[in-house]
């Protein structure tokens, strides 16, 4: 693909639509802990340390809103909000885990750290993240 046709700023081009949407600071975080299940919004924001609460609701309202993501609420006291992916999330799995193999490629070659905040993706294939860290 020449650099014409991948033009990131062009709003006619669909990369430029994809992203928009998965382009969030944490959105591929986000995506990327959802994809192994469902969870709530504490276990997310653990999962996200330095994420703040205002910007992780920012950026699941947006998930929600673009159909990447779905919350289910239960009426109970205290209240119970749960966050899984939707068949079009889930569809963002392999692209999730291209963009993993990369960094860990880009990574090593490099011989830099690119994953932040000792995340723990460590995939059995993939020295990135924390195993990178020590």
């Amino acid at each position: 693909m020449s650099k014409k046709e991948l033009d990131l700023i062009n709003p006619n081009c669909s990369v430029y639509d994809v992203m928009n949407i998965i382009g969030g600071k944490w959105k591929i975080d986000i995506i990327y802990h959802l994809g192994e299940g469902t969870l709530r919004f504490g276990e997310l924001k653990k999962s996200l340390i330095p994420i703040t609460q205002q910007m992780l609701s920012k950026q699941l309202k947006e998930l929600e809103n673009d159909g990447i993501i779905k919350r289910k609420v239960y009426s109970v006291i205290p209240p119970k909000v749960e966050y899984s992916l939707t068949d079009t999330g889930n569809s963002l799995n392999p692209v999730i885990e291209s963009i993993l193999e990369w960094a860990s490629y880009y990574s090593n070659k490099l011989d830099v750290n690119i994953c932040k905040d000792e995340c723990e993706r460590k995939q059995d294939n993939m020295d990135c993240c924390k195993a990178n860290l020590n």
